[in-house]
């Protein structure tokens, strides 16, 4: 009997600690922000060929702030505009997220796109889920309701990878 409950202590303690290293590393986003949206899945999603992204540094919102990833993403009279930041920490990127949204008119709530997202008044969609904040812009754009169905379609693929 007590080896028994030895061995299922020692089986349950493995069984904590694999879904902890698990749940670590899907934390943490790639060192290249622009491959969570590779141009082939925003051709699809988007009915367009568009080329691989032009990328560069995005500004800091405010001082202190993390530095983020512009990746800009080419078509024949389209542009689609993927900006992303990784924040220390969950909390500090929900209280960026909620500090910015003052920025960007009246925002439109967006449910089940990471952990809080909002269309703003150009009907670009920002987006966070954990400690990754992300926006992105379409332009132009031709029928509102579809713009923002694809917009949330790619935000879904990118949260899919964070």
């Amino acid at each position: 009997m007590d080896r028994s409950i030895r061995i299922w202590f020692i089986a349950a303690t493995l069984l904590v600690i694999i879904c902890s290293v698990r749940s670590t590393m899907a934390a943490e986003p790639p060192a290249d922000l622009c491959s969570l949206l590779p141009a082939a899945e925003v051709s699809k999603a988007l009915g367009r060929t568009y080329d691989s992204p032009q990328k560069s540094v995005a500004p800091r919102p405010y001082a202190n702030t993390a530095q983020g990833t512009d990746c800009n993403y080419l078509a024949k009279g389209s542009k689609l505009w993927f900006r992303a930041y990784v924040d220390p920490s969950p909390s500090a990127a929900a209280e960026l997220f909620a500090k910015l949204s003052k920025f960007f008119g009246q925002p439109t709530p967006v449910t089940g796109v990471g952990d809080e997202a909002y269309f703003d008044g150009q009907h670009a969609l920002h987006v966070r889920k954990g400690k990754v904040r992300f926006y992105l812009n379409l332009d132009p754009v031709d029928s509102v309701s579809a713009t923002e169905k694809q917009l949330k379609d790619l935000a879904s693929r990118v949260n899919a990878q964070l």
